[in-house]
């Protein structure tokens, strides 16, 4: 049976056509397709898929040494055209999205990078016009229909001219008129910006991305929330934050971000409404260490940066996440009555639509006062989640009432408290159902 997404009844989350949630944990390895051997690229998605992660995001046309030949010998392009693909290139990003499917992954993937339609900044060429971004959406989408794929367009270039909205449309409407309108779509937008901006009351617009970008500790939660209260309701997530082992906002000498930056990006934007998250590492996503020009000081060979802490600590949260009802989950910052904090020390709180669980991350593990008035139940079962290890610590019970005040095991660390109707019988949290 060939596999489908769709987005939920509720227009918050994404779903398996039999409507089983699908939890979007993605990673970014925009050069997979252009960079990698096949032995390589099943060792890089073997490991992701073990990790937890869903979703790989991979550019087609890519945007570092676009001229420059794949593995085998082979450009994706004759002259530069996209009215004339490779057989020989896409047969090799055939055996990565055939490789992807049989580990149980999507395929996130943006048919370019936006400066071959915006070229901005960066090499581009710009080779689109709305005709031929047509025909090569038509092109992919034939090729892809029956593949486990979720269309990604943009590539971090902003949309400045009715040229450009022309072209992403056209693009659109050719991936879903090869595909039959099988796939989900979505635009990936430079940083600091949502997919809501250009595109949001469009049609093909199926759900929204935002793009922290490289900077520690920034708000992705409001932009997430701005996108999680417009209507129509789609789903919304931060599709690009910062990336384990990047330079703080691209300068090695203000450090490098590291696990509990990408902790703190994650668990942010998923409490503050978004339906799923994608990881980055800097390293991981032009492959650092083979023979290819370095950008903006990557530290950490492609390999090695497989196993940072960071990459390893999303399964913890897509276990936790997955352990409670996924379909009804809310944002709900009014469950704090104490001051949520601002930059690094921000809380952010979720809970079940009908008040059976809540979760609140505290990543200074500072105390936090809880509105459990919000909450239903006579009883609370009381769980400190840490998101380093996975592990769930049992901290009692506590009686239905207006407030209570909970101080996290360790101050200076980040922690997850969360809160279970005792009645409900739900399992440790991070234990999926």
């Amino acid at each position: 049976m060939q596999p489908v997404l769709k987005v939920s009844d509720n227009g918050r989350f994404l779903v398996h056509e039999d409507g089983r949630p699908f939890f979007y944990l993605g990673d970014t390895a925009w050069e997979l397709f252009h960079r990698l051997n096949r032995e390589e690229a099943d060792f890089y998605l073997s490991t992701r898929a073990e990790q937890g992660f869903t979703d790989i995001q991979a550019v087609v046309l890519a945007e570092h040494e676009f001229e420059r030949p794949n593995a085998y010998g082979h450009l994706p392009l004759a002259d530069n055209d996209p009215a004339r693909p490779d057989e020989a290139y896409f047969e090799h990003v055939d055996f990565i999205v055939n490789r992807a499917q049989e580990l149980g992954l999507w395929v996130g993937m943006l048919p370019t990078w936006g400066d071959k339609w915006n070229q901005k900044w960066g090499a581009g060429p710009e080779i689109f016009t709305s005709e031929n971004a047509f025909s090569f959406g038509e092109y992919l989408g034939r090729r892809y229909a029956d593949r486990q794929i979720i269309w990604i367009l943009g590539g971090d270039r902003p949309v400045e001219s009715e040229m450009h909205r022309s072209i992403i449309r056209s693009m659109a409407d050719g991936l879903a008129k090869g595909d039959g309108v099988r796939h989900l779509r979505t635009f990936h937008p430079q940083g600091q910006q949502t997919s809501s901006s250009p595109f949001h009351s469009e049609r093909w617009l199926d759900f929204n991305m935002y793009q922290t970008g490289h900077a520690r500790d920034r708000d992705s939660y409001n932009l997430i929330a701005a996108d999680y209260a417009l209507h129509p309701v789609k789903p919304c997530m931060d599709a690009e934050p910062g990336y384990e082992d990047h330079p703080n906002n691209f300068k090695p000498e203000n450090g490098y971000l590291d696990a509990s930056d990408v902790r703190k990006s994650a668990y942010w934007g998923l409490f503050a409404g978004g339906h799923g998250h994608t990881y980055g590492c800097h390293d991981i996503w032009q492959f650092h260490g083979l023979d290819w020009k370095p950008i903006t000081s990557p530290r950490t060979p492609w390999r090695e940066a497989l196993q940072l802490p960071g990459a390893n600590q999303m399964r913890h949260l897509r276990s936790l996440l997955e352990s409670r009802p996924f379909l009804t989950r809310i944002p709900d910052q009014s469950l704090l009555l104490s001051d949520p904090g601002k930059g690094g020390d921000h809380a952010q709180a979720t809970r079940d639509k009908d008040g059976s669980w809540a979760f609140v991350y505290l990543p200074s593990g500072l105390p936090v006062i809880i509105d459990l008035s919000r909450l239903t139940g006579e009883n609370f079962r009381v769980h400190w989640f840490d998101p380093r290890s996975g592990e769930a610590h049992g901290a009692g019970e506590c009686s239905a009432g207006s407030s209570a005040e909970f101080s996290p095991p360790g101050s200076g660390e980040d922690w997850i408290l969360t809160l279970d109707d005792a009645a409900r019988q739900f399992s440790p949290p991070g234990i999926r159902r």
